[in-house]
């Protein structure tokens, strides 16, 4: 296997737990109390500083990037270069993925909702004839 290759496997591997960490904390119900928190902090802060630390606990996107950069540290992930170019490479095609894999995360659990919200209608309607809207199809 090419270097390339094993390259371009390794970050796919490693935007999943950067996702996957990112994705959780800022949107599933086992951390809503420490959202909802954070939220608060983010607006009620003392200063700017203290006010987007705990803003980053509440946007995915913007805790990607430091959870990347954990994780880039703990691997040593380089792509590209062997230098300091190569981690920076490497870090910014992380975030790019890992937001690639939440996007359609979250293009998958809209398209869920949908179709659920589409069949408890017909369930409770009896007919497919109306859309949940109510206009006729």
């Amino acid at each position: 296997m090419s270097e390339e290759s094993r390259q371009i496997i390794q970050l796919i591997i490693l935007a999943i737990p950067v996702a996957w960490i990112s994705w959780t904390v800022t949107h599933e119900e086992v951390f809503r109390e420490f959202r909802e928190y954070c939220d608060q902090q983010s607006q009620n802060g003392q200063s700017l500083l203290v006010r987007k630390i705990w803003y980053l606990f509440t946007c995915e996107y913007c805790l990607s990037h430091w959870v990347a950069l954990v994780l880039q540290f703990v691997f040593q992930f380089v792509m590209v270069f062997q230098d300091w170019r190569g981690y920076f490479v490497g870090y910014a095609a992380i975030v790019w993925v890992s937001n690639i894999y939440m996007c359609l995360y979250q293009r998958v659990r809209v398209t869920i909702r949908k179709e659920r919200a589409t069949a408890h209608f017909v369930e409770n309607n009896g007919s497919r004839s109306q859309s949940p809207a109510g206009s006729m199809r």
